[in-house]
């Protein structure tokens, strides 16, 4: 929070024309609020956020963490398999055009505490469906699917009316951090809980205690009613004033507007609609790596001897803890870097935000690629390249975010990020773990069974994820030819 509470001053340049924070704002009558005293309430509000979504994609990662367990178990094909993570992301995405809407018009903390309550105990009901009851399995994921999605969709415009521009861009970047921390968790939590006991049902046993303490800590610090911020004062709080207009109506009013209408505004955004297929592209790619690398990892130690065929009650997770090793590594080391060289590139030119996803497209594509190519003779330089592959993944996270939060009005911003949400989900993950593994059990009907085709068949399906990589680089590419002028747009 700033010092200064008296008259407005003119925020720095590069400030003054950059974010959803900088809206121009007539003038007219306003008090000062210091935004001192909240702050450490404000902080604490967003730890606990932060910790919500680190159980929010430890969840993602479980069933990824001991695919090998649930595949033996419950007897499933590479289709089949797949399908279980399609069906948790299509009732994540189907829910999430909804969430938005309640988010943008109900209480937001009882939406939220709702929601972690619901998936929590679903996970937990999970982890007692017998190999008999298959399909209860299965819907038990659909489930966790819908109440994770409420939180995705209305967590992040929480921390953005919390904050100002400069920090809010920070805020967004530790809460993102938690997507990859969370998956990496989720393997590693899982892999070790089957480890340990023996019986992979406990995996799903550890994240329902961890969303019993969240749910407390958010009935305890949240407050009933959180602040929704306009346009003028998020323009204004950057110099350490709100202003708040003459009580009149229409006068900096949030006119109230219909879902369709919300709907046309956005897909009239150039800059939405190209950075949220950029996203979707960058989902399809970590949906499908996030599923199946473990597994095609497995398949090329058994093809170069280095481990012997899962035959066992209990399959080795050794590559699940690695994977998840570097997916918490390269999340962490991607997004803030990915934050510090936008906050860096923006002054200088103000299309940095959707170059930078575009290079890292393009370079995590190639990386991704070498590392499919040289995985049957080299496994370290597998995992290297893998490693490289998702660090400039994760450049994306909190970048996209922040593009959407600058070239959206707020008013609009829960029903925009539940839209992407929709998109990015509905194209992108939700079918790329099903679409790998159908290409895979297609490969392997047509050749002899062996351990050498269970490999090159994950490998030949896998190559559709660089290619898709290259087309979300040429995505974020034309988001930047429009970037300014819907910036512009929504600031007016």
């Amino acid at each position: 929070a700033h010092e200064n509470t008296g008259l407005q001053s003119q925020p720095p340049p590069e400030e003054q024309n950059y974010g959803a924070t900088a809206a121009h704002v007539g003038q007219g009558p306003f008090v000062s609020v210091s935004r001192n005293s909240p702050a450490k309430r404000d902080y604490l509000i967003g730890a606990v956020l932060c910790y919500a979504n680190l159980i929010n994609f430890m969840d993602w990662s479980i069933v990824p963490g001991i695919l090998l367990d649930i595949q033996k178990y419950f007897e499933l094909s590479d289709g089949d398999t797949g399908l279980l993570q399609t069906v948790f992301i299509l009732c994540y995405m189907l829910a999430a055009p909804i969430f938005g809407y309640l988010g943008d018009r109900y209480n937001r903390k009882i939406i939220l505490g709702g929601a972690i309550f619901f998936w929590s105990g679903v996970t937990l009901g999970s982890s007692f469906v017998s190999e008999l009851y298959y399909w209860i399995f299965f819907l038990s994921r659909g489930l966790v699917g819908i109440g994770t999605a409420s939180y995705s969709t209305i967590a992040p415009t929480i921390i953005a009316d919390l904050f100002e521009e400069g920090k809010r861009t920070t805020m967004l970047s530790i809460f993102y951090i938690f997507i990859p921390v969370g998956s990496g968790l989720g393997y590693v939590v899982a892999a070790s809980m089957a480890d340990v006991t023996g019986d992979w049902h406990w995996a799903f046993r550890i994240t329902p205690c961890m969303g019993c303490l969240a749910l407390v800590l958010l009935i305890l610090l949240v407050p009933h009613r959180t602040k929704r911020r306009t346009a003028a004062h998020r323009a204004l709080s950057i110099s350490g004033t709100i202003r708040v207009a003459a009580e009149k109506p229409g006068v900096h009013g949030t006119a109230k507007t219909t879902w369709c209408q919300d709907v046309i505004s956005l897909a009239k955004n150039w800059s939405f609609v190209w950075s949220s297929l950029g996203l979707t592209a960058m989902a399809f790619v970590t949906g499908a790596l996030g599923m199946w690398v473990p597994v095609f990892l497995y398949r090329a130690q058994v093809v170069q001897g280095i481990v012997s065929p899962c035959l066992q009650e209990s399959c080795s997770s050794s590559n699940s803890l690695i994977v998840g090793g570097i997916t918490i590594g390269t999340g962490i080391l991607g997004v803030i870097a990915g934050a510090e060289v936008a906050r860096r590139l923006r002054k200088i030119n103000n299309k940095a935000d959707p170059l930078i996803c575009a290079t890292s497209m393009f370079i995590s594509a190639l990386c991704l690629y070498i590392a499919l190519m040289v995985a049957q003779t080299n496994i370290l330089s597998t995992f290297i390249f893998i490693a490289f592959g998702e660090l400039f993944l994760s450049v994306n996270w909190a970048v996209v975010t922040d593009i959407l939060l600058y070239v959206v009005t707020p008013r609009r911003q829960s029903t925009a990020i539940a839209l992407q949400i929709l998109v990015s989900h509905l194209l992108g993950d939700a079918g790329s773990p099903y679409l790998i593994g159908i290409i895979s059990n297609a490969i392997q009907g047509k050749n002899a069974h062996s351990f050498q085709w269970s490999f090159w068949s994950m490998q030949y399906s896998f190559i559709v994820c660089a290619f898709v990589g290259v087309f979300g680089g040429g995505f974020f590419l034309l988001t930047s030819f429009y970037i300014e002028e819907d910036r512009k747009e929504a600031e007016r």
